[in-house]
């Protein structure tokens, strides 16, 4: 159905450049590629879509939104200005190359979860879409970024792994190798909105909300050191790294979603 829309609104735009300069009113930055997020700002009364969905703005005028792993090449954006007629812009998302790995002979209970946990799997997968789908009007995503734990880079973004011929879900997160027990940090300030010690694929995993839709996991924890409820300040400790839930060496899991929109969070921090 997306896919019919999209090509509809191509033909009505017939002629019209596709570009991401903002519309009148509004100022934007950030990453107009696959996993990338834009930080704008609107005037008051402005109602803002991507695709179908409605960008949550603040009374201030910030928004915040993403592009997921696998995003079209043209996503139509309308803004609307106090009840009127709504503009329409293609805003052009760049394609990134993803590193796709084949493994197989490998056991059978190392690809597919057995049944009698598919239960608690499905259970733990609506906790924790729950949480990122919270829309709160604080706004800590733009305080910044830094980096969460200490460690070489071992895993990145949208890398997807073949195992025995069935393709499995793409990595959405950066992974930070550091031995059992370092420190793990809030990359920015927040509200924690999940704080658990054993879920059955990340382990121990912390989920914090960045506001207006924005919101980071940490997984693999050995240890959590915050609650449900709790505000962290950005390089405030939450727990430490660890090899919980499926993991094959201890590791930091962190990821970044814009609601369900799966991030690059590598793309958020400064160079080290």
């Amino acid at each position: 159905m997306r896919h019919l829309l999209l090509a509809f609104l191509l033909l009505l735009t017939a002629g019209q450049a596709i570009a991401n300069e903002p519309p009148a009113g509004i100022e934007w930055r950030g990453d107009f590629s696959q996993g990338g997020l834009v930080i704008g700002k609107a005037q008051p009364g402005m109602l803002i879509k991507l695709g179908e969905r409605v960008v949550p703005v603040g009374r201030d005028g910030h928004f915040a939104f993403g592009f997921g792993r696998d995003e079209p090449g043209a996503v139509p954006l309308t803004v609307t200005r106090n009840g009127g007629q709504g503009e329409l812009v293609l805003l052009r998302v760049t394609p990134k190359t993803y590193d796709i790995q084949r493994i197989d002979g490998l056991p059978p209970a190392q690809v597919t979860p057995p049944p009698e946990l598919l239960d608690r799997i499905k259970r733990e997968n609506a906790k924790i879409a729950q949480a990122r789908q919270i829309n709160s009007s604080h706004q800590d995503f733009l305080g910044g970024w830094v980096w969460p734990a200490d460690g070489p880079i071992s895993g990145v973004y949208g890398s997807q792994r073949i195992l025995n011929g069935e393709p499995r879900q793409p990595h959405f997160g950066l992974d930070i190798a550091a031995p059992t027990g370092s420190e793990v940090r809030a990359s920015t300030a927040g509200v924690v909105t999940l704080a658990e010690k054993d879920i059955f694929y990340t382990g121990g995993t912390v989920i914090i909300d960045h506001g207006q839709g924005i919101n980071g996991a940490y997984s693999h924890l050995a240890s959590v050191t915050v609650k449900v409820g709790q505000r962290v300040a950005q390089g405030e400790k939450i727990g430490t790294v660890g090899a919980t839930g499926r993991a094959t060496g201890p590791h930091l899991d962190w990821r970044v979603n814009w609601f369900d929109v799966r991030l690059d969070p590598q793309r958020l921090l400064p160079p080290r």
